[in-house]
């Protein structure tokens, strides 16, 4: 292993707000006509760019005081080619430190919050000078770590594809997926609006709301939320991951008495597509990176065989 003086630390970047506007309207100026001619407040964005430029450039400078430093822009994360003893060091929101993990294994990440004033950071627990003390401690792995359980889907297609908070399994547009799922020895047909099979991490999240939805509307009906139920949510390094089936609708032909439950690496959860077209995989959010899973299609949804490693 290389001595930390050695060690690479790769930072990943994103665009603001404000680089994404400029992208599409060229200049600075126009931007702000456009935003400013809807009645919006540009000072924001621009307040926003020039603090996360503020915090990317303190991050760069005192890392290059530890090591070799790699600034990767998000865009480029699920093409750049990390070596296993790399330090990663991810200038936040939260999205992009789990965006980050998906594409590790088994590096070491440091989330940095860049503006405090503006983002939570659940994931973000350091500032960037922090990184003066934190950098020399977890270079020499001597900081705490948090494991972080990932989710896989395998298709019999050959495809496959990770998650960090959730994969989701369902209809492309706003119609009825239809599947058999199968689950812990029992089998269903089903048509619904889609899977969501969630980590610990991503339980606090879309898994989260599902819940609140649920005993929202059986509170309504007068129906007493049973003791110990929680939130949906569970621990970060648990050894199983969580399914919910959305809007499940019985029928003649389909059932919806399958719809909670967990999936692990002995017992995963298993669906085969039942639509001619649309039907679609993604994770964390990210609709736009997606597996097709049309007519025949199996997917098998278990605990991945690599894990996230956050720096506490």
């Amino acid at each position: 292993m290389a001595s930390a003086d050695d060690r690479k630390i790769v930072v990943i970047l994103r665009q603001t707000r404000l680089d994404e506007l400029v992208a599409r309207f060229n200049t600075v100026q126009q931007a702000q006509f456009y935003v400013e001619h809807l009645g919006a407040d540009f000072g924001d964005y621009l307040a926003e760019h020039a603090q996360y430029s503020a915090a990317a450039r303190e991050v760069e400078a005192i890392a290059r005081r530890f090591g070799r430093v790699h600034l990767v822009d998000r865009r480029y994360v699920v093409n750049y080619i990390f070596a296993q003893d790399d330090l990663v060091i991810v200038l936040g929101q939260d999205g992009l430190v789990a965006n980050t993990l998906k594409y590790l294994d088994g590096q070491h990440v440091i989330g940095v919050n860049p503006d405090v004033q503006r983002w939570d950071g659940v994931l973000l627990p350091f500032g960037p000078t922090d990184l003066l003390r934190i950098l020399p401690e977890a270079l020499a792995r001597k900081r705490t770590l948090k494991t972080v359980t990932m989710a896989k889907a395998s298709l019999n297609t050959g495809e496959q594809l990770y998650a960090v908070n959730d994969i989701f399994i369902g209809p492309r547009s706003h119609v009825s997926a239809r599947y058999v799922l199968s689950a812990g020895g029992r089998q269903e047909r089903q048509s619904s609006s889609g899977v969501i099979i969630s980590t610990g991490l991503g339980s606090t999240g879309w898994l989260k709301s599902l819940y609140a939805g649920w005993a929202a509307a059986a509170a309504s009906f007068g129906v007493v939320r049973p003791s110990g139920a929680g939130d949906g949510s569970f621990a970060w390094d648990a050894d199983y991951l969580h399914y919910f089936v959305r809007e499940p609708f019985p029928s003649r032909t389909t059932g919806a008495s399958l719809v909670v439950g967990r999936a692990t690496a002995r017992e995963p959860l298993r669906l085969v597509s039942e639509m001619a077209e649309g039907g679609v995989v993604f994770s964390d959010g990210i609709e736009a990176d997606f597996l097709t899973f049309n007519a025949g299609t199996q997917a098998t949804i278990t605990v991945a065989e690599r894990h996230g490693v956050l720096v506490a």
